[in-house]
C-alpha cells in the first residue's frame, strides 16, 4: 500500500477509473450480444435497428479509448457483414 498521500490518492483514482472502464466494457459486450441475438432470431430489420443502436455505444466507448478505434470498426464491420449475409 502507498505511504505518500499523493500515491494514496492516485491509487483511489486508479480504482475508480478501473471500475468505470469495466462498466463501459460490459456495456460494449452487452450491445454486441444484443446484435448477435437479433441475428440469431433471423429478423433482418430488427437486427439492423439493434446494430444502429450498438454502433453508437461502440463508437462512444472507442472515443473514450476503452477500446481502440480500429477494434471498434472491426466489431461494427463484422456485425454488419453478418446482417447482410442474412436471407
Amino acid at each position: 500500500m502507498a505511504n505518500i498521500a499523493s500515491a494514496r490518492k492516485r491509487a483511489r483514482q486508479a480504482e475508480k477509473h478501473r471500475r468505470h472502464n469495466a462498466a463501459l466494457r460490459s456495456e460494449l459486450r452487452s450491445a454486441i450480444r444484443d446484435v448477435r441475438k437479433a441475428i440469431a432470431a433471423g429478423d433482418k430489420k430488427a437486427a439492423r435497428t439493434v446494430l444502429q443502436r450498438a454502433s453508437g455505444v461502440i463508437d462512444s466507448i472507442a472515443d473514450k479509448k476503452i477500446i481502440h478505434k480500429n477494434a471498434a470498426a472491426r466489431h461494427k464491420s463484422r456485425l454488419a457483414i453478418r446482417i447482410k449475409a442474412m436471407a
